[in-house]
């Protein structure tokens, strides 16, 4: 079993989970709301509870593998004409052709009810624009728990959450053109700043957030030059940062498989010989054999943005430390504690013996870092319990922590040291509450008290869970409370909770990560900066992208 290789699995859960639209919430007879826009009238909604009003919009188009433009024209998505309709996704697994658009670069604005456009020398509200995950082949706008209505009225701010195109549609151009997914994003993020203050919002205060590959895509922006204007500061929650971007080398060798799988009698741009579910099936096609056409590739995200040295100047790891750009940004940096769990136990459903563990961990990495791995403390063999022998310990344990340190939590620490040494601000955080996302339930492990799976933020962040406990009310509370200061200045620090430091890499190398739901800060165990990145490389040091 391999660590990289069963998130493979996780994947086609995500399928399950992102892909479907969720129902529009039902909206009040008489409920338009019309904001005058530099591109036209805006018309929205006001949603059950009326706790924000609705805007969908397309903010950008393009045609089938071309590079998007920008919206001068304020259009509804899907060719529409009802303002409560919702977009409908781009295309992706578990869809057919009716569920979907490849016309699909839309928005959802969330703003909070009683908003006017700011008076000469007001600010205006902040914007946090959300990306959302499902490993650049699935997700939308749509996806559950997304509603930013309850975020938008906690924080005082316009929530807009983004759709991108996916898989090869945003990554794999026949022309060779990469990351236009990435200018997807970058067009999404030059519509707020040409839009945003007619609803009140501040072209000036716009904040990144993303979730998984949609953190990914902030990094992404974050090695961006020509993106530096368009955001003050990013979220990045739960960033798979061990794989790092795409070589264009790699890049290559996955477009050129993703062309030789198509009908060469074809014209790829033209829907009348290549219907879009074919293409979506050459497109998973290459997702599955990425890993074995190049390792570099991996096989969570193989398609993801490209550091190709003109759009993404800098990969923004250890590998490029002597280009490490300079940083004035502020940034947040979390992961959940248990990220793996539910990638390990999904395929695993049956306990694995303890004396299988160096052969999980040797069919994930090479010999050198599996020898230095086994032969640390970090991952040493529970004590067996109640007369345990090596056959009835649980390697699944050893493996959910490795996991959740190999691919997020350690590489996130790196990162957030650079990021601040060259002179960014950063703050860290593991999140100890969480809400199981839905899909997650199919995993019972993620169901049991104290553990947070990939994905249990989300509605934590939004505020989208349904019948929190007392607990979770309270760090919900919290956490929004933060958002709120970090989206205005910066800093996710309130007077009412406790102290979160910021990184001072430069003084003794100690990210200072906060528990969230908890109180003090997160044991640096195997993050240390000596262990992992070092004497364990990461995999994008290993092959040097």
């Amino acid at each position: 079993m391999m660590l990289t290789t069963v998130l493979l699995v996780v994947c086609s859960l995500f399928a399950s989970t992102f892909s479907a639209p969720v129902a529009p919430p039902p909206v009040r007879a008489s409920s338009a709301t019309t904001v005058n826009t530099p591109i036209g009238t805006a018309q929205g909604v006001l949603d059950g509870s009326g706790s924000a009003v609705r805007f969908a919009v397309k903010y950008a188009s393009a045609d089938r593998f071309a590079s998007s433009k920008v919206s001068t024209a304020w259009t509804f998505p899907n060719n529409g004409t009802d303002p409560s309709a919702l977009p409908l996704p781009c295309p992706q697994l578990g869809l057919d052709d009716s569920q979907l658009d490849e016309d699909c670069l839309s928005m959802l604005l969330f703003v909070p009810p009683s908003f006017n456009p700011p008076s000469p020398g007001s600010p205006g509200m902040p914007v946090m624009m959300w990306i959302h995950g499902g490993s650049f082949i699935v997700g939308s706008a749509t996806a559950p728990g997304l509603d930013g209505s309850n975020l938008a009225l906690a924080t005082n701010s316009i929530v807009a959450v983004i759709q991108y195109r996916l898989g090869a549609f945003g990554f794999l151009s026949p022309d060779g053109t990469n990351n236009n997914a990435v200018r997807d994003v970058m067009n999404a993020l030059q519509f707020l700043q040409n839009n945003v203050a007619s609803f009140g919002g501040n072209p000036d205060l716009i904040t990144i957030a993303g979730q998984s590959s949609g953190a990914t895509m902030v990094r992404a922006l974050l090695a961006v030059p020509e993106a530096e204007p368009l955001f003050k500061q990013a979220i990045l929650q739960s960033d798979p940062m061990d794989f790092g971007f795409l070589s264009t080398t790699t890049q290559s060798t996955l477009q050129s498989y993703f062309a030789s799988q198509l009908p060469s009698s074809c014209t790829l741009t033209d829907p009348s010989c290549l219907s879009t579910s074919s293409l979506l099936s050459t497109s998973m096609a290459t997702f599955g054999a990425a890993g074995s056409l190049d390792p570099a590739a991996g096989t969570f995200s193989p398609m993801r943005p490209v550091h190709d040295g003109s759009l993404l100047t800098s990969s923004l790891d250890l590998t490029s430390l002597p280009s490490f750009p300079t940083q004035s940004k502020s940034i947040l940096i979390t992961n959940v504690l248990d990220e793996a769990t539910m990638a390990i136990y999904s395929l695993n459903r049956d306990l694995i013996p303890e004396a299988q563990f160096p052969t999980a961990v040797g069919g994930t990495f090479d010999k050198n870092r599996t020898s230095t791995i086994l032969g640390s403390s970090f991952y040493k063999t529970p004590p067996p319990q109640n007369g345990q022998s090596s056959q009835t310990v649980d390697a699944r344990v050893q493996l959910a922590d490795l996991g959740t340190d190999y691919l997020w939590k350690c590489p996130g620490w790196s990162f957030a040291r650079l990021f601040e040494t060259f002179g960014g601000h950063v703050f860290v955080g593991t999140w100890f509450v969480g809400q199981t996302y839905p899909g997650n339930e199919q995993v019972s492990e993620c169901l049991e008290s104290g553990v947070v799976c990939h994905q249990d933020d989300i509605e934590m962040v939004f505020g989208t869970v349904d019948n929190p406990s007392d607990e979770q009310k309270a760090v919900i509370l919290e956490m929004q409370a933060r958002y709120k200061m970090f989206l205005l200045t910066g800093n996710p620090n309130v007077p009412a909770f406790e102290s979160w430091q910021e990184v001072e890499a430069k003084v003794d190398g100690d990210v200072r990560a906060k528990k969230l739901g908890g109180q003090g800060l997160v044991d640096v165990g195997s993050c240390s900066p000596d262990f992992w990145g070092e004497e364990v490389q990461y995999d994008y040091q290993v092959f040097g992208i």
